[in-house]
């Protein structure tokens, strides 16, 4: 168990925060996407997007590309090597502890 807690311990917490997991699984699923068609995948508001794309670009999972189409702002995300990385990475871990956690035995020993 304590090998379990601590695989758990280290999941990536940039990735793993519900909100910005549901951008980056947006965003592994298209090349670019923009700050609108992001907005309504994922159900966040304008200020709430903004800031967990923010803390992702930080991270440097994703890039932000800034341009106007006319005189209307247009806002492109996109994943980055590493972002792509992690979100597959994440994937695995967490299908990983799934699986180890499938092979606990009901009724088991379990001590809190």
């Amino acid at each position: 168990m304590p090998r379990f807690l601590e695989q758990l311990a280290g999941i990536d917490r940039t990735v793993h925060e519900p909100a910005r997991l549901a951008i980056l699984t947006a965003l592994s699923a298209f090349e670019v996407a923009d700050f609108l068609s992001l907005q309504k995948l994922t159900g966040l508001t304008p200020g709430n997007l903004s800031v967990h794309l923010s803390r992702l670009e930080e991270a440097t999972l994703v890039t932000i590309q800034k341009s106007f189409r006319g005189r209307k702002p247009r806002t492109s995300v996109s994943l980055t090597t590493a972002g792509r990385s992690a979100v597959e990475a994440y994937w695995r871990q967490l299908d990983g502890l799934r699986r180890q956690a499938g092979r606990w035995k009901a009724g088991g020993s379990s001590k809190s």
